[in-house]
């Protein structure tokens, strides 16, 4: 029941990020391009694995090897840094290929790391949450600090509010800021958004295997063969 409600949530977040004003707001905005950016990556994408997780549609099992955290978190730091670079992420907001190249590489890889995390058969949990919370730690502290490198600079590095106010007639706040607040704005929602959303899960795992261990208790200290044969 807890799977189907989480797989719900996410599909209905990945519907309300695609179809709703967000992507109108992105030739304009900036921060409306992040939102939309988070919305796929820190909530819909651990909802869905979250859903997925220990089910029958669990990838993971299907291919255990391919499924590695750390790997997985690697190839998200290459994506959405790569789509952050001036000139993707200007293709991205005038292009329609280029966008939907963009958001489908966020959430494949999104996915790939958030299933890696938390899927798995059961006698693999430990091992996996181990990787898992590594994996988004990991990614947790790079997404920080691309957000703080768009949030601090005293210089703008994309320009949306300047091409792209009030496009499709969305007369929005976004689109009225000039483009170093837009970029300031877009990287706290960065920080805020993604870099606490792929910390918690890396503490929620963290805690997950204190509790196992505890759980178990402390292991009784083998006694040497001769003692045991004595004590016979």
């Amino acid at each position: 029941m807890k799977s189907a409600v989480a797989l719900s949530l996410g599909l209905l977040t990945l519907a309300a990020a695609w179809l709703g004003v967000l992507p109108a707001l992105v030739p304009g905005a900036f921060s409306g391009h992040m939102a939309l950016h988070m919305a796929v990556v820190a909530i819909a994408a651990p909802l869905l694995a979250l859903g997925l997780a220990q089910s029958r549609f669990d990838p993971v099992p299907r291919a255990p090897a391919f499924f590695s955290a750390v790997p997985a978190s690697i190839v998200e730091l290459v994506v959405v840094w790569g789509w952050h670079t001036p000139a993707l992420h200007h293709a991205a907001r005038h292009s329609a290929l280029a966008f939907a190249l963009e958001q489908g590489s966020f959430l494949l890889s999104a996915l790939w790391l958030w299933c890696s995390a938390f899927g798995g058969a059961p006698r693999e949990r430990d091992e996996r949450a181990g990787a898992g919370m590594l994996g988004l730690l990991l990614t947790s502290m790079h997404m920080t600090l691309l957000g703080a490198l768009l949030a601090l600079p005293p210089r703008a590095v994309y320009g949306h509010a300047e091409s792209g106010a009030g496009h499709a007639g969305h007369a929005t706040a976004a689109a009225r800021l000039d483009p170093l607040d837009d970029q300031h704005v877009g990287g706290a929602i960065m920080i805020v958004s993604g870099g606490v959303s792929y910390l918690a899960g890396g503490l929620w795992l963290a805690a997950g295997l204190l509790r196992g261990r505890g759980s178990r208790g402390p292991r009784a200290p083998a006694l040497p063969a001769r003692r045991m044969e004595r004590e016979r």
